[in-house]
């Protein structure tokens, strides 16, 4: 985990620039290993706490526009539910791709 945040840029948040002293005590920070990072004040969550968690609850994939000939009565099919019928084309070709990928 320590190398992932010593390669992460550094954003401004609130539009002012870091001060030299705040710039150096972000990069010690950064060069700590993880075991010598004091977490104490941050307590572990229980098991209890994780029961209703969920995977890629908020996970949005990068959606890409693409142009597909699909057979008349497949689209027919796909839209008599009204609208999002490219929503639901995609949920059945994601369903799909992972059972595939699961298999193999």
């Amino acid at each position: 985990m320590g190398r992932a945040i010593k390669n992460r840029k550094t954003r401004r948040v609130s539009g002012q620039a870091l001060t030299r002293r705040r710039r150096r005590e972000l990069e010690a920070m950064a060069a700590l290993p993880d075991q010598q990072i004091d977490t104490s004040d941050i307590p572990e969550l229980p098991p209890e706490a994780w029961e209703d968690a969920v995977r890629g609850r908020f996970y949005r994939p990068l959606k890409q526009a693409v142009s597909m000939r699909l057979d008349a009565d497949v689209v027919a099919w796909l839209k008599q539910l009204g609208k999002g019928y490219q929503t639901r084309a995609n949920i059945i070709l994601r369903e799909r791709m992972l059972a595939e990928t699961k298999r193999a």
